[in-house]
């Protein structure tokens, strides 16, 4: 498996992992609110990264993998405030933390490697 299925198969899990987390987001009114957030950003991650593969030049793969990195990045500020506010109480958030940290790092150095390599 290369990189592009392998991560297009990673943030689309990782899509799916935060529509389920939504989904057991009950009974508080701010936790549905930040929940929102969180389901927009975390599908917009698998989205914008199946563009990124499909684009058709090194800087419009840049330009996808540059929303890429920052819907990951926001997808990890919203699991955190979730977590953060004691509302909700599992262990698969920390497990979405992680993972989603894990993807936003790769996401990040890709982005970085493009530039200095094809964009400087």
């Amino acid at each position: 498996m290369n990189f592009n299925e392998k991560f297009r198969e990673q943030s689309k899990q990782l899509a799916l992992e935060v529509i389920m987390l939504y989904s057991q987001l009950k009974g508080r009114e701010e936790l549905r609110i930040l929940g929102k957030q969180l389901i927009r950003c975390g599908t917009s991650v698998a989205a914008n990264f199946r563009a990124a593969v499909r684009a058709r030049s090194s800087a419009e793969y840049y330009s996808k993998m540059c929303i890429v990195v920052e819907e990951c990045d926001e997808t990890l500020f919203w699991l955190e405030l979730i977590d953060s506010t004691g509302f909700f109480k599992s262990p698969k958030i920390q497990e979405l933390i992680k993972k989603t940290a894990g993807l936003l790092a790769v996401f990040a150095k890709t982005r970085k490697a493009v530039k200095e390599k094809y964009l400087s």
